[in-house]
């Protein structure tokens, strides 16, 4: 039995179904250490975007990231909405039928797998994570249509070998066929030090002929103010570094931009953008939930300045 699995039979609840607190307690009691009193970025990007699994750990930081950059829910939506238009255009545009998505975070509806079997029901999707807590929640990227299939890798980033040579993947994907690879907000969490443009390298290695990759990246090109976040981010213990637009094209080296090439996320495709996932609440989007209102604000509106995360597509030839 894999650790997904003995995790997966003793926490049976989806994010609908428990609480970040309860979630934690049953971990804790399957011998798991969520680390409550350090602040994770999974459950930190949870909070930004109105979720409950976090922990106050994760909130005080939060809370210090938004006293230094007021927009930091604007791009954590940005972020959320650029995945869905990418995943969309892959499955729909670009013919991909099997995804691979590390970095994936506390499920978050619509998820990965639901936008591309939403155009694609055969879609395969492999998600990869390294928090117990996403771990927890991972009957939810489970759910697969009957036509295609999910699977989950607890793993880290930079160890791509437990990526690349576990059964899940390579039950789950034809390695000989295109794969979507999606990278979204979590570069900027590997310091030039653990060689992130080399574990780039050996993921894109992986990838057939006629395979993409999605990528987004934070950035303190077009406000100042953004390295306060990293400040705020690495006082806490979690490492941060924004790069520069030449920096963030470094990650495409060998890949083909698909058009409009590097952008802003918020000025890529907006015309992909479901409605439904922008859609205002009742009050207008003007009540007192913070999430909400960034979630109101139409991309139309937003300069490059408050959204401040980079995002493109590659195409491998």
């Amino acid at each position: 039995m894999t650790g997904s699995e003995s995790v997966l039979n003793t926490v049976g609840e989806g994010p609908e179904e428990s609480g970040g607190a309860r979630a934690g307690q049953t971990l804790e009691g399957a011998g798991l250490d969520l680390k409550v009193d350090v602040p994770h970025p999974a459950r930190m990007y949870d909070y930004f975007l109105g979720g409950k699994d976090n922990f106050p750990a994760d909130r005080k930081t939060a809370e210090q990231v938004i006293g230094v950059f007021p927009n930091s829910r604007i791009v954590v939506r940005q972020n959320r909405t650029f995945m869905t238009r990418t995943t969309r255009y892959l499955a729909a545009e670009a013919g991909v039928r099997q995804f691979l998505d590390i970095g994936t975070g506390i499920p978050t509806s619509p998820n990965l797998h639901e936008v591309a079997q939403s155009v694609v029901p055969e879609a395969r999707i492999v998600y990869t994570d390294n928090d117990p807590i996403v771990l927890a929640h991972a009957r939810a990227l489970l759910a697969s249509t009957p036509q295609g299939r999910t699977a989950y890798i607890d793993a880290d980033l930079r160890d791509t070998q437990r990526i690349l040579t576990a059964a899940e993947l390579h039950e789950t994907l034809d390695l000989t066929r295109p794969v979507a690879l999606s990278l979204i907000a979590i570069f900027h969490f590997i310091p030039d030090g653990d060689d992130p443009y080399g574990i780039m390298r050996h993921l894109v290695d992986l990838l057939p002929s006629g395979s993409y990759v999605s990528l987004t990246h934070l950035t303190a090109d077009f406000d100042p103010a953004m390295r306060e976040v990293e400040r705020a981010y690495l006082a806490s213990g979690v490492p941060m570094h924004l790069r520069t637009r030449a920096q963030v094209e470094r990650f495409f080296e060998g890949l083909d931009l698909v058009e409009p090439g590097l952008q802003v996320v918020h000025r890529w495709r907006p015309e992909l953008t479901d409605p439904a996932e922008t859609a205002q609440d009742p009050d207008g989007g003007a009540g007192p939930d913070p999430a909400a209102r960034a979630k109101a604000i139409p991309a139309s509106e937003l300069t490059d300045a408050q959204v401040s995360i980079y995002g493109a597509v590659g195409y491998k030839p």
